[in-house]
């Protein structure tokens, strides 16, 4: 991944965007946060990953505001935290915010295994179970796809590997989510 460093102020710039918006504007012109339904139709916030190998992160929901960073990696998971119309304000694995429009996310589900804990190896089992066979040891910022959470554990498959890891180790699912 390529960021700038000027990931201070994101955040700021895109709240006062979002605040001029709002001002004369019908309430269909302010962004949902907080786990309600999104102007999608889908809830926020929510996970997604990346659609392509270059994706450009915008200061602010239009092509007229500033490039704040380029993201240079297909697959990989983001939290989308806010929409306004077809842009989505998403959240990176650092805690990086920034506008993307909605056609360069895809809703297939990956992860990056705990990316906040470089260099460590992560275990990952035949079944959703400590007591299961292991399968492989995934090195902490490994991404893979996602097919399956229980709450607890999650189904995981990349090059070369496939089995469960334990949800808690993951960057691209909730604690305690359930998906097929």
């Amino acid at each position: 991944m390529i960021r700038s460093n000027m990931k201070l102020g994101v955040s700021l710039v895109a709240a006062v965007t979002l605040a001029l918006l709002s001002l004369g504007s019908g309430a269909s012109a302010q962004p949902v946060v907080g786990g309600v339904i999104g102007a999608s139709g889908l809830p926020v916030p929510r996970f997604v990953s990346l659609k392509s190998n270059q994706v450009n992160v915008r200061r602010g929901p239009t092509v007229e505001h500033q490039i704040a960073w380029m993201f240079k990696r297909e697959g990989l998971p983001v939290e989308i935290v806010a929409e306004y119309e077809n842009w989505r304000r998403i959240r990176d694995a650092d805690g990086a915010e920034g506008w993307v429009y909605h056609s360069l996310l895809s809703g297939r589900r990956t992860a990056v295994v705990a990316p906040w804990d470089p260099g460590k190896l992560y275990e990952l089992h035949s079944d959703d179970s400590d007591n299961s066979r292991v399968t492989a040891s995934l090195e902490a910022g490994v991404l893979a796809s996602i097919s399956r959470c229980t709450g607890s554990w999650c189904r995981l498959s990349g090059s070369g590997f496939d089995g469960w890891i334990r949800q808690d180790r993951l960057w691209g699912a909730y604690p305690g989510e359930k998906f097929n």
